[in-house]
């Protein structure tokens, strides 16, 4: 399963939130919501976040092993 976790974390530590990305970088509310409900997000967008945040993949998602 993909965990958005880390994303929330490197959000707070980068000084950024959830209204920053959508009012200045034009995130949709849309995709916000999906992470927050653990529903997929394309690669584009966790390519957006990167960018935006100036952080690696691994900063925005990671894997974690469902029994």
């Amino acid at each position: 399963m993909i965990s958005y976790a880390p994303f929330w974390k490197t959000l707070k530590e980068k000084g950024e939130s959830t209204y920053t990305l959508i009012n200045k970088y034009g995130i949709s509310s849309a995709t916000i919501n999906r992470m927050k409900k653990g529903d997929g997000i394309s690669t584009m967008k966790i390519n957006d976040f990167c960018e935006i945040l100036d952080c690696r993949v691994e900063d925005v998602i990671e894997y974690v092993k469902t029994k």
